[in-house]
């Protein structure tokens, strides 16, 4: 499935975030968006998810969903947002307890939601047992446990240190490269974006507009080849360059507008 944003506007009260921004979500990709602080990212994730209604535009799903998809479209967000008393597994069933789903249903996708990000053995612990490497872990289980058709993730990894961020970049690679999912990936960090993205959507600062669309031609699954360094610090070097007039301006407008 894919996505489709077609002149999207909003404002809060008389401040305008996002102006007539137009772009397409291909089937199976990872569109990575940056922008400087206040541009709108989190913003158009709301709108992308359905969580707000945008002053203009419109967003269109377009193909099937896949066969076993419960919710078309799912978050992760930088905050874990566990329940600290249910375990691991009860967390990552949550969002399955509002399907008709039998029992032993349930205990299949937990179980292999539980599976694909690593986290078999740690079922029956409870978050606060757990490090916060971990507990994003089961934040990303509970929303590939729906098969969702559209992941939105808002800086997942943000609030890790540097090697949690590292090893959890990688296991999220691996598990794009595996299933496929249609991904809109917000982040601040160029380095995150062009490991795990197919192309990266660079916003203006307020109001965001779409100021480039960068493809990332490298293969995901060949990032970490020393072959590629050349060209993936050339990729970092572009969007530095067109994010930096814009973030030194957004900070000017922050501290003094």
């Amino acid at each position: 499935m894919q996505l489709r944003v077609e002149g999207i506007s909003h404002a809060y009260g008389g401040l305008t975030v996002l102006s007539a921004l137009s772009f397409e979500v291909r089937e199976g990709e990872t569109l990575a968006v940056i922008g400087p602080s206040g541009c709108g990212k989190s913003t158009l994730l709301g709108i992308l998810g359905g969580i707000l209604q945008p002053a203009t535009g419109r967003v269109a799903l377009e193909g099937a969903l896949p066969a076993d998809c419960l919710n078309p479209i799912t978050y992760v967000f930088q905050d874990f947002a566990l329940l600290p008393w249910r375990t691991v597994a009860g967390n990552v069933a949550l969002p399955l307890e509002h399907h008709p789903l039998s029992a032993a249903e349930r205990d299949r996708r937990v179980g292999a939601a539980l599976s694909l990000i690593g986290l078999d053995d740690f079922a029956e612990a409870f978050p606060k047992q757990l490090s916060g490497g971990m507990r994003q872990r089961v934040g990303i289980a509970r929303a590939i446990v729906v098969r969702p058709a559209i992941l939105l993730l808002d800086e997942p990894l943000s609030a890790l240190d540097a090697q949690t961020r590292e090893l959890l970049s990688e296991e999220l690679l691996a598990i794009w490269l595996r299933e496929r999912t249609t991904s809109v990936y917000v982040t601040h960090n160029l380095l995150e974006a062009l490991h795990l993205a197919d192309r990266v959507a660079v916003l203006s600062r307020r109001p965001g507009r779409l100021a480039r669309m960068v493809e990332v031609k490298v293969p995901r699954a060949e990032r970490g080849d020393p072959a590629h360094a050349a060209e993936l610090a050339r990729l970092h070097d572009e969007l530095w360059g067109l994010m930096r007039g814009e973030a030194q301006a957004a900070d000017r407008e922050i501290q003094h507008g």
